[in-house]
């Protein structure tokens, strides 16, 4: 019983000592760690007050029993200046493992099971990347060329992302449109990436059909063919029909397929932020930032409601479009799950698996294809701000009269409207080989950086026109917008998302129309149409509505001008005139420049105690607080135990910027 009592009164003198540490530090710890140091702080009083009492030529047995002013005066010198190493030591953990690095105990021992499969898994991937020689390249041995041996390291990279499985193969082919980061040699190796696998067994895939439905096939579907139309590694299509006898596509998730991603999910980010940090080429390259990006890309991949919101947005641009019509499937929303998608089916073939049916067409008919697909998606690019982003051959069908029609909506690009305006007169910009427009254009689009010479950048812009100045045929538009990219990025200014996902699409539409049609003239096209488009911006209506709105904005404040211009001059004359600035207007300035002085005050302090302290300790005079004892020596240990918590609590101030809630 008085085990049980001596046990309870030390625990909750550790807690009283642990909430003691967080309010001298001032920023948030975690309770374990506090409550932990707590706990040593009481047992080395314990076994230390013996020591101090000895040195101070105080008797223990006496002192302990009957304890004298002295003694306690004593005894609590000892206490802060242990409670003080406490502290030290919890500054010494919080720096080198702060809180909320460490999961919580709970979360801990609840996720082991999984944690062990995730490290099973980590340990896998990196084998794969070592079994292939990219080894040194994880660990950061090769130096700061992230390109030395450009052709044998892309190679090794596809094979081992390949044998990875499907996440990392997605995560290749999302580097291989890249081509404003990646080497030439990178983005022809990994563009070999294909995500046909083999297909999931009819067995399997029926009752993931019937959980989609959340009833039995039969009731929905008249026949289903067990043979996939297409099958790729998250995902298979087969050809269906309803019990009204519509033809549809249905696009079922694979089994399995979603748990696996989420578990290489985390090991890609563990990965990336690794390479981030320990290696030049993946700080250069920025690959963490290029990682989540890839996370919520495929994150949206793998939930079809996204796929149906897109479908349905392209459809309705591509109905209200007046320029040729471009079949888009229609949803059946009633059927369609996060893991199932029921649309109608398009009539015709992929463009990659069309030569022979496009080579019976004329060569008027491919020309008028293409032309009617390059117009389509200027109209959604410039127009709309909605765009299909990877209309590569097989997302493009034709039929035997050459009508097309667009196919998987997973990657989506949308762009606001001064994006559109900027881009439509680089457009203009490139066809009228002005350097000037075009940069300035260009600028409208990126984010320029503090260090960012303008005139070396409008020459270099003008020498990408005249190296295309024939427009975006002949070497191409992959060229150009290539071309356009590197040098963005070679000025150091990183290029937005949503610019990046328009120059692909538009690079990756020219392969596609050249296989349409090889003599498909797009300079002629694209001068004509981006002509039509700023033609339509630019008319005596659309412009007097737009200064109406722009009217509309500024009428409250030209109303309030003259009385303000009126109350200025009258303050002028009569010499009452003053200008008031607030330096610190501003909440988190103020925030922040309060925290400087707090750590500026705490540390003068501090050096002014530690000062102080010394002094008292080194002086030879004074009298004798006991025969062994001098009392400016018990003063000047008295102040440096607060000069050196005083000196703890500026430097966790230091590298404990913002805190936030504790975590652990």
């Amino acid at each position: 019983m008085i085990n049980t009592v001596i046990f309870i009164f030390i625990i909750l003198e550790a807690f009283l000592v642990a909430i003691a540490a967080r309010r001298v530090l001032g920023v948030p710890i975690g309770w374990p760690r506090s409550a932990l140091i707590g706990l040593l702080v009481i047992l080395g009083l314990r076994a230390n007050i013996s020591f101090v009492l000895d040195y101070a030529g105080l008797p223990q047995n006496q002192v302990l029993a009957f304890p004298s002013p002295m003694a306690l005066l004593f005894m609590g010198l000892a206490a802060a200046w242990i409670f003080a190493l406490g502290v030290a030591a919890l500054v010494v953990l919080e720096l080198a493992v702060p809180t909320g690095t460490l999961p919580r105990i709970s979360v801990w021992l609840r996720g082991w099971k999984a944690r062990r499969h995730r490290a099973k898994r980590y340990t896998q991937v990196i084998g794969i990347a070592a079994r292939h020689g990219l080894g040194a390249y994880i660990r950061g041995h090769r130096g700061s060329d992230p390109h030395a041996g450009h052709t044998r390291v892309a190679r090794s990279l596809t094979l081992a992302l390949t044998e990875a499985g499907v996440t990392f193969i997605k995560l290749g082919q999302m580097l291989s449109a890249r081509t404003d980061l990646i080497p030439e040699e990178f983005v022809v190796e990994l563009s070999a990436l294909q995500t046909r696998a083999e297909p999931e067994p009819w067995h399997d895939i029926e009752p993931a059909i019937a959980a989609g439905l959340a009833r039995p096939v039969s009731e929905v579907f008249e026949h289903i063919d067990p043979v996939p139309l297409a099958s790729a590694s998250i995902a298979q299509v087969h050809l269906a029909r309803l019990l009204d006898g519509g033809d549809v596509v249905v696009k079922i998730q694979r089994p399995g397929a979603r748990a696996q991603v989420e578990s290489d999910i985390e090991i890609i980010l563990r990965l990336a932020r690794w390479l981030n940090k320990a290696t030049p080429w993946g700080h250069s390259l920025g690959v963490y930032r290029l990682a989540e990006a890839f996370t919520v890309a495929l994150g949206e991949e793998l939930d079809y409601r996204v796929e149906l919101d897109n479908m349905r947005i392209v459809g309705a641009i591509m109905a209200s479009y007046d320029g040729g019509k471009i079949a888009v499937p229609s949803a059946c929303t009633d059927y369609s799950t996060p893991q199932l998608l029921v649309m109608s089916r398009l009539a015709g073939t992929p463009v990659g698996e069309a030569a022979e049916m496009l080579n019976s067409l004329g060569s008027d008919v491919r020309r008028n294809a293409a032309e009617k697909l390059f117009k389509a998606v200027l109209h959604q690019i410039m127009v709309a701000g909605v765009f299909h982003a990877d209309l590569h051959p097989g997302n493009i069908v034709v039929d035997e009269h050459g009508g097309l029609g667009m196919l998987d909506f997973g990657s989506i690009g949308r762009l606001d409207q001064t994006t559109q305006r900027s881009l439509m007169m680089l457009l203009h910009a490139v066809d009228t080989k002005n350097a000037v427009a075009a940069a300035d254009a260009l600028l409208d689009l990126i984010e320029r950086p503090e260090a960012f010479n303008e005139r070396r950048f409008e020459r270099d812009v003008g020498l990408v026109i005249m190296r295309y100045r024939t427009g975006f045929g002949g070497a191409g538009s992959t060229s150009m917008f290539t071309a356009l990219i590197t040098l963005i990025t070679g000025h150091g200014v990183a290029v937005p998302a949503p610019i990046a996902a328009t120059f692909r699409a538009m690079a990756t539409l020219e392969g596609t129309l050249s296989l349409i049609s090889p003599d498909f003239d797009m300079v002629a096209s694209a001068r004509a149409d981006s002509r039509e488009i700023l033609a339509a911006e630019f008319t005596k209506d659309s412009l007097r509505e737009n200064l109406e709105k722009q009217l509309l904005m500024v009428l409250p404040v030209l109303q309030r001008l003259p009385r303000r211009i009126d109350r200025i001059t009258e303050d002028l004359e009569q010499g009452r005139f003053s200008v008031n600035i607030r330096t610190v207007a501003n909440k988190t300035d103020r925030g922040f420049f309060t925290e400087i002085v707090k750590q500026l005050n705490t540390t003068l302090l501090a050096g002014a105690a530690t000062l102080g302290a010394i002094l008292l300790i080194t002086s030879s005079t004074g009298p004798m607080l006991t025969p062994t004892v001098p009392f400016y020596g018990f003063l000047g240990f008295a102040m440096l135990f607060a000069a050196f918590v005083l000196a703890l609590r500026a430097l966790v101030l230091v590298f404990k910027r913002n805190p936030g809630p504790p975590l652990e």
